[in-house]
C-alpha cells in the first residue's frame, strides 16, 4: 500500500504564492507518476498538474502553465507543487494522488488512472 500527505495549504490573497508538498510512504517502490487534482466548491475534481516518479518530466493543466511548478525530492518521496500569482479562482482543496502502473501521457490528467490518494488540503485564495 501507498500512502500520500498532503500538506502545505492555507489562506492567502491574490498574487501571493504557496507550495504544497505531497509525501508518499509505503511500498513507493515502483510508483510511476504523482499528480495534483484540486476540487472547487461545487465544481467536478479537475487535473491540476502531474510528474513522473523516475524521470520527472511534468504536465501542467492550461488553467496553471506558467505559474504552477511540480518537482520532486526523491530522497524525501516527497512531491510539491509550488503555486504562484495565485488567483481566487485557485481556491479549492487540492488532491495529491499516485499511480504504480504506467500512464500513457494522454490520459495522465484522468483521476481513474490513479489508485492512491491523499486526503486533501485547502487552497483559498482571497482577491
Amino acid at each position: 500500500q501507498v500512502q500520500l500527505v498532503e500538506s502545505g495549504g492555507g489562506l492567502v490573497q491574490a498574487g501571493d504564492s504557496l507550495r504544497l508538498s505531497c509525501a508518499a510512504s509505503g511500498r513507493t517502490v515502483g510508483m510511476q507518476v504523482i499528480g495534483w487534482f484540486r476540487q472547487a466548491p461545487g465544481k467536478e475534481r479537475e487535473f491540476v498538474a502531474a510528474i513522473r516518479w523516475n524521470s520527472g518530466v511534468t504536465y501542467y493543466a492550461d488553467s496553471v502553465k506558467g505559474r504552477f511548478t511540480i518537482s520532486r525530492d526523491n530522497a524525501k518521496d516527497t512531491r510539491y507543487l509550488q503555486m504562484d500569482t495565485l488567483k481566487p479562482e485557485d481556491t479549492a482543496v487540492y488532491y495529491c494522488s499516485g499511480s504504480s502502473r504506467y500512464v500513457f501521457a494522454e490520459t495522465i490528467g484522468q483521476q481513474a488512472v490513479y489508485e492512491h490518494w491523499g486526503q486533501g488540503t485547502q487552497v483559498t485564495v482571497s482577491s
